[in-house]
């Protein structure tokens, strides 16, 4: 068995994760643009909820008061970030050349 190491289980395990959203976003949309409800499924139906909420909006604050300081903390976030190996492509050497007195490789 090929043991994964956790670098490439985890971008595996995201990149699952982002097809799984990307799914959902184009079944969410078709969904919402239904002119009628969606007849259920086997074993789910789906119900579009609408709720509103109060959200407070930091930008309509006036500009003194946003740029000031004394309203700002520092936060510190600590993340994960998934980077492709840079594969070497040429093996420094390899293939190894033996050459016959032709000039043919030997393998």
């Amino acid at each position: 068995m090929n043991e994964m190491g956790l670098a490439d289980e985890l971008a595996e395990t995201r990149a699952g994760i982002a097809r799984l959203k990307e799914r959902e976003a184009a079944l969410r949309a078709a969904i919402l643009a239904q002119r009628h409800d969606v007849p259920d499924g086997r074993w789910s139906r789906v119900e579009v909820v609408e709720r509103r909420a109060r959200v407070f909006d930091k930008a309509l604050l006036p500009t003194e008061i946003r740029e000031d300081p004394r309203y700002w903390r520092e936060k510190l976030t600590r993340y994960v970030q998934c980077l492709p190996v840079q594969v070497q492509r040429a093996r420094p050497g390899w293939p190894i050349r033996r050459v016959d007195g032709g000039g043919a490789a030997m393998h």
